[in-house]
């Protein structure tokens, strides 16, 4: 997804996720990481923050026309379903400071209204 107009990139991310899946979380961290990766056909560098979303676990999954698929995964076995080093990068970190330890407060985000169904 893109940031919209006067959008946060968090802002954006819980966004995309209520579209996409339908999913609200209940906590919401910046994870402290960004991925960063070179695009040869821009010739540019994207560096991009990462976000993790505590989700209730009895919570339906509902997706929109961009996704026909789903499916939920441990560490291990999303570590071979991506593509590229940054992103397993991401995956070690987040299972590392979210999973094995509890995450900081200082990078829980209150994403207030945000975090409404309406």
């Amino acid at each position: 997804g893109k940031i919209e107009e006067n959008e946060t990139a968090w802002q954006a991310a819980v966004r995309e996720l209520a579209e996409e899946t339908a999913l609200i979380p209940e906590l919401f961290y910046s994870a402290d990481i960004n991925e960063q990766f070179y695009e040869a056909a821009r010739d540019s560098i994207t560096i991009a923050p990462v976000f993790v979303a505590l989700v209730d676990p009895s919570a339906e999954v509902i997706l929109n026309e961009e996704h026909s698929d789903y499916r939920w995964s441990g560490f291990d076995e999303a570590m071979e379903l991506v593509t590229f080093g940054g992103q397993r990068h991401v995956l070690r970190w987040i299972e590392a400071e979210f999973v094995k330890r509890v995450p900081s407060k200082h990078l829980l985000i209150d994403i207030g209204e945000l975090g409404q169904k309406t």
